[in-house]
């Protein structure tokens, strides 16, 4: 055994040691305050050669072990199978008069960009017309790229704007594109590498934010600046139309557009939940409209401009409730008059989940109990609404809308249903099958139940328990807890593919636990678990853990847990609380060092969520569940699998990889992944999707049966 733990500390610093250091004894290991003195900050150099070099040797440690599991190779060529099948549903968007898609498989590794029409996409073998080929691209031009979407100028749809990231980061290379001839501009608009927000004014015209230089963007790392670009002008003498503040989140572009009109609008985003909307006049001139700043504008129609309200707005004569959707006439709110109509008000065990518009109609897709219900919206006729009918107990989503007609295109899926893709003709009220994917794994043997656990408040926390129609309630099943609980997101029912293959099919249950702190019920289900109220979020996760053990499903040896990102938090701080409760954690592009989260790439925009550590006030609640920061040393820990990826520059791998060496510098075991590119999602394509997936269940499936 070690005698003197400083020298341990020492020597994996010097060495980064690829094998597992010998354990120190712990009864004698002095704890390292990260607060203080941060031994392992040079890990947040993310290409450093020090850095980089420690991150190949986790590596190759881990991947020794996991890529050696008997069911590695049959996972990756299952997964690979799964995501670049031909059968996939070609989900689209409408420009005039094309359908759009990107598509991903085998041969198309980095994806084309294509496109159709209505009458060929409802056949069984759409013919596709090529309008960008990244692969094609990325091969001319010796660069990584990977497509990031594309904002294209209505309503002509001649000139887009293509976002291009070097190895799958938030931050983009923007490149105008010609539609019509199917290249890029010679001498077009053009923006280097930043994270970026691009509007379109006309043919001749940008509004931009991005980093213009010195003070140009926030302490997040946005805009904090929009100009009005012309073209052939240097980009340095745009003139400068709004100015944010340094503490702002970002500061965003965004052209709305009703039926002939266009209006110019920007979002100056001073938290994540809230901000000011300013509408530009014809000098470009902003004008502040009077919008709560905690609510989201959702939408323009005939008119109106539609509100999703995340607190009472009271009015002289009544009070829209929280989480309600209403409408006002924006040309009344430019001249300082607000005539807020209610379009939609929840329930108790309702949520507005998302808002789209066609050229007559407003669809509002709600949840019920964590199933959607999706409702369709005539503004013409005082706001009538009618229920759509869909399949029940599923995850409900609109795409592909357009101002121009009334098609829409609607997904139902379950956990155990393939996604059905329909095309809804919303002024004849016709619903019909258009797509469907192919069953990707047998469903047949697994049934899907919904609990309530009832927390110490009272709160009934739902959560979904995906299992064999024979399980034994014996404690002896493996069992995956996934979650995420955060930043108002609602995890809702979705088809389990690889996790069905991977998971279900290798005798596995899973379940999904709707906690607070996401969306599931609307804005006070996310508000109860914010900042001081941090804890109620991983209380929730523990109590579903507890219940699944009560219930006899599975047991401690037999769970594991798996998030990403502020998911990857949660497991990491459940952990560090109730390290006895699993036997496997997976900790994806986590943040877990949340005394220098703020200081990090984007993490000073999540203030608004977990509050400001260089405040000593909220750090002394912070603090109480950073990862980072409640590790011991002598404490037994489940081992632990990190993933990150270097090119993520959303949450810093700075925070897997200082977990994994505080974790190392105890003598606790765990396993890491780095990928090299990936951006947040951790894998670029396909590929590495697969690669990342067969990794991680190679691992729980070694922990856990």
């Amino acid at each position: 055994m070690y005698k003197n733990f400083s020298l341990v500390l020492v020597s994996l610093l010097i060495l980064g040691a690829c094998s597992q250091p010998e354990k120190p004894d712990v009864s004698t290991a002095k704890t390292i305050n990260v607060s203080q003195q941060d031994p392992f900050i040079w890990l947040e150099d993310v290409d450093g050669e020090k850095a980089l070099d420690w991150v190949r040797k986790k590596n190759k440690r881990s991947l020794a072990v996991l890529e050696n599991e008997p069911q590695f190779e049959e996972l990756y060529a299952a997964n690979k199978k799964i995501l670049n099948a031909d059968d996939r549903i070609a989900y689209v968007s409408q420009m005039g008069d094309y359908l759009y898609n990107f598509w991903r498989d085998g041969e198309h590794v980095r994806g084309i960009y294509r496109r159709t029409t209505l009458e060929s996409y409802q056949s069984d073998d759409p013919e596709w017309e090529i309008i960008l080929d990244v692969d094609a691209l990325a091969e001319q031009e010796n660069e990584n790229w990977v497509y990031k979407g594309m904002n294209c100028r209505q309503p002509v749809y001649d000139r887009c704007m293509v976002n291009l990231s070097r190895g799958g980061a938030d931050a983009t290379v923007v490149r105008e594109f010609d539609l019509h001839d199917k290249a890029f501009i010679e001498e077009g608009f053009y923006l280097p590498e930043a994270k970026s927000g691009v509007s379109w004014v006309d043919k001749n015209h940008l509004l931009v934010g991005t980093d213009f230089g010195t003070d140009s963007v926030t302490d997040s790392g946005y805009p904090k600046i929009v100009k009005l670009w012309q073209r052939n002008e240097p980009l340095e003498e745009a003139d400068t139309v709004f100015t944010g503040n340094q503490s702002d989140v970002g500061i965003w572009p965004i052209t709305f557009y009703d039926g002939d009109s266009q209006y110019l609008m920007i979002r100056q985003s001073e938290s994540f939940y809230s901000g000011r909307q300013f509408i530009l006049d014809e000098q470009f001139k902003p004008k502040q409209l009077d919008i709560p700043k905690d609510a989201d504008v959702a939408g323009l129609i005939n008119g109106q401009l539609l509100v999703n309200i995340k607190s009472d707005l009271a009015l002289t004569d009544r009070i829209y409730k929280q989480g309600s959707l209403v409408s006002t006439p924006l040309k009344a709110l430019i001249n300082d008059q607000t005539d807020y109509q209610l379009v939609m008000s929840p329930t108790k065990e309702m949520a507005i989940a998302g808002v789209n518009t066609s050229q007559d109609y407003v669809f509002v897709n709600t949840l019920d109990n964590v199933s959607s219900v999706l409702y369709q919206f005539d503004p013409s006729d005082n706001w009538s609404k009618q229920v759509i009918d869909m399949p029940e107990l599923g995850s409900v989503s609109v795409s592909g809308t357009s101002d121009t007609n009334n098609d829409v295109f609607i997904n139902y899926h379950n956990y155990l249903t393939p996604s059905t893709l329909y095309h809804y003709q919303a002024d004849s009220e016709k619903l019909s099958v258009i797509k469907q994917l192919p069953e990707q794994f047998n469903a047949d043997p697994y049934q899907v139940e919904q609990y309530f656990m009832t927390t110490a408040d009272g709160t009934r926390v739902p959560y979904f328990v995906v299992h064999h129609k024979d399980m034994v309630y014996d404690g002896q099943n493996p069992t995956l807890l996934y979650g995420y609980g955060g930043f108002e997101v609602s995890i809702r029912p979705r088809y389990l593919s690889i996790v069905g293959t991977d998971w279900l099919a290798n005798g596995g249950v899973y379940v999904v636990a709707n906690i607070r702190g996401g969306g599931e019920y609307g804005p006070a289900w996310h508000q109860a678990a914010l900042k001081e109220k941090r804890m109620v979020a991983y209380n929730d996760f523990i109590g579903v853990a507890e219940d699944l053990i009560d219930k006899n499903i599975t047991s401690p040896e037999h769970l594991g847990i798996y998030g990403g990102s502020n998911g990857g938090l949660l497991v990491g701080a459940v952990t560090m609380l109730r390290p006895d409760l699993f036997n496997a954690v997976v900790s994806a592009v986590p943040l877990l060092d949340m005394r220098r989260f703020n200081q990090l790439l984007a993490g000073a925009s999540w203030m608004g969520e977990y509050g400001n550590p260089d405040i000593p006030e909220q750090w002394a609640y912070i603090k109480t569940y950073s990862p980072y920061h409640n590790l011991k040393a002598d404490k037994d820990y489940p081992e632990i699998f990190f993933t990150t990826s270097t090119r993520d520059d959303r949450v810093h791998p700075g925070h897997a990889r200082k977990m994994a060496a505080l974790m190392e510098a105890y003598g606790h075991d765990f396993y890491y992944y780095e990928n090299i590119e990936g951006g947040h999602g951790g894998a670029s394509n396909n590929d590495q999707t697969a690669y990342l997936r067969a990794l991680i269940y190679s691992y729980l499936l070694m922990k856990l049966k």
